[in-house]
């Protein structure tokens, strides 16, 4: 297997449950976060308006993602996402991790801290923006926080995710 499609796991966290798709209601957002999870990683994160038929609401995550919508400072570099796709979509993710809640950054500067690029490339920008746009678990890998980038997240949702905290 070529360096291009490798799988791997960014962090580790602790995480029993079995695989499956997880979702809880989120009254903030209006609309349900349904997690898609194999083994101890979370491999997608969405908001749909109605969950699968088939989604369990009892996952320690959702505590978790229900408590930052509470409004507490939740941090989620320790959830292990596995991330499946291209060496370099995945280096753009990998540092998007690091940034902290509440702190904003725009697409130059994640261009800036991910290792190989160069800001002064327009392939290397569109890479990020593609990165961040193909984003497999919005919220964990918080493409909210760069403010001029898109999301994977819907619009509605990444507004509330920059508003809840204090981005917007």
């Amino acid at each position: 297997m070529t360096d291009i499609f490798k799988s791997v796991s960014v962090v580790r966290e602790d995480m029993d449950e079995p695989a499956g798709i997880y979702a809880r209601r989120i009254d903030y957002l209006d609309r349900d976060v349904q997690l898609g999870v194999a083994g101890d990683r979370v491999i997608a994160v969405s908001f749909p308006e109605t969950p699968a038929a088939d989604a369990g609401d009892d996952h320690p995550l959702l505590d978790r993602i229900e408590a930052y919508f509470e409004g507490e400072t939740v941090a989620f570099e320790s959830t292990t996402v596995a991330l499946t796709m291209a060496s370099d979509h995945r280096e753009v993710l990998e540092t998007l991790r690091s940034i902290p809640y509440g702190e904003g950054i725009t697409v130059e500067q994640l261009v800036r801290m991910t290792p190989g690029l160069d800001p002064d490339s327009d392939e290397d920008i569109r890479l990020v923006r593609t990165a961040l746009a193909e984003n497999p678990a919005p919220l964990l890998l918080p493409d909210h926080r760069v403010r001029d980038g898109p999301s994977a997240a819907p619009p509605a949702v990444e507004q509330k995710l920059r508003s809840i905290e204090g981005l917007a």
